[in-house]
């Protein structure tokens, strides 16, 4: 009965340790490779919240290469850059084949779910996506989208 203890402890070693490491980030990092860099907004929505009485309109995205463990998974690091209100976020990312996910937005800020984005050709476009679990209720057809090209 003593190898019983000595076997779990030897499984719990070989387990998974940082998932910033894992072969299947690797795979996730050559999804990202066509999102990675610094997007200038050229155009993008206002967008005002009728219930927050905020207005928001998105100039930069950085999605970088760092990484970052979320809940057991691996992101990317990411800066949000707002014209209005100027602010500048921290954020996290994910790249896919379709598009990337901008993750992290703080829960003081309002009711986003963060950034759906796609490339098309040379630019990045995208959209806000909202959080409904947080109880704001956007008037269906609101949106808050952009296109962006790469910063020279």
């Amino acid at each position: 009965m003593r190898t019983l203890p000595i076997a779990l402890f030897l499984l719990a070693a070989c387990g998974p340790s940082d998932p910033c490491r894992s072969s299947a980030m690797h795979l996730r990092r050559r999804y990202a490779e066509r999102y990675i860099g610094h997007w200038v907004v050229a155009h993008g929505d206002t967008l005002t919240l009728p219930q927050m009485g905020d207005r928001f309109k998105l100039a930069e995205i950085v999605l970088d290469t760092g990484r970052l463990v979320v809940r057991r998974t691996c992101h990317f690091r990411g800066t949000l850059v707002f014209q209005v209100p100027p602010e500048t976020l921290a954020v996290t990312w994910s790249g896919q084949p379709e598009q990337a996910l901008i993750f992290g937005w703080p829960a003081e800020l309002g009711p986003f779910a963060g950034i759906g984005a796609t490339r098309v050709g040379d630019s990045l476009a995208g959209a806000i996506l909202f959080d409904e679990r947080l109880g704001v209720r956007v008037p269906p057809g609101v949106t808050a989208r952009f296109v962006a090209g790469r910063a020279r």
